[in-house]
């Protein structure tokens, strides 16, 4: 891999590691002294990432929210909000999701090379379609999709900075690939429970185990949660 951008991987979970749970009604697990924070970490990104199930699951707009953030960035020469990237290997997204149509942040969508021509046909304008296959699966043309070249073309175009923000298998593969500089984890105090719900991270091996632990940069309550701040890299 070349060059990349600094990895900021950010995720609220309950104390039992879930993300979310199977009620239709969305599980809040962080309160609005946490929200504007997550909203000035964003202010200082580049781009923010998701993979496409969260853009399914949750359809997020992935702005700053803050009219005073916004306008900072503008008077420095950036555009309102970070640009937004997804991930996808199966081309599976609606242009009508509030990823596509909300705000005028730059919009990338990295793909499994056989989603690729579809997927661009059918989000038309809405979005840049990019190529990321891994190299040397199935010559090239399999379904997954390479981090690697995903930070490497985002390093590209300028990101220096890149906020990850979900969901469970993108978490996972961050992590397990190694390729996170920062964490912060958010624990609010009560259980799921539901083992049909999506959690913090899936199984494997991760680079980052007992013996090459993390360092725990920063401790903050805010309310009734707590944000664990984690600095992986120098």
């Amino acid at each position: 891999m070349g060059e990349r951008p600094y990895v900021l991987l950010s995720c609220a979970m309950s104390v039992d590691g879930y993300i979310d749970d199977e009620t239709p009604r969305r599980l809040l697990l962080s309160n609005d002294e946490d929200f504007d924070r997550v909203d000035a970490v964003r202010a200082t990104c580049d781009a923010i990432l998701v993979g496409a199930g969260t853009v399914r699951r949750d359809d997020p707009r992935l702005l700053v929210r803050s009219r005073e953030r916004a306008l900072e960035r503008v008077a420095r020469g950036l555009p309102p909000s970070p640009a937004k990237v997804t991930l996808t290997a199966t081309g599976d997204l609606d242009p009508g999701a509030a990823f596509f149509t909300a705000g005028d942040a730059e919009r990338i969508v990295y793909a499994a090379p056989a989603a690729v021509a579809k997927l661009a046909e059918r989000l038309g304008g809405a979005a840049e379609v990019v190529d990321a296959g891994a190299p040397g699966v199935d010559g090239g043309a399999g379904g997954a999709v390479d981090l690697g070249r995903v930070l490497c073309d985002l390093y590209g175009r300028g990101v220096r900075r890149l906020m990850v923000e979900g969901g469970t298998s993108v978490h996972t593969r961050f992590l397990r690939e190694d390729l996170v500089d920062e964490l912060h984890l958010v624990v609010a105090p009560f259980f799921v429970g539901d083992p049909a719900a999506p959690r913090f991270v899936g199984g494997g091996e991760f680079p980052r185990d007992r013996d090459r632990r993390m360092d725990l940069a920063e401790v903050r309550k805010m309310g009734d949660v707590t944000l664990l701040r984690y600095q992986i890299r120098p």
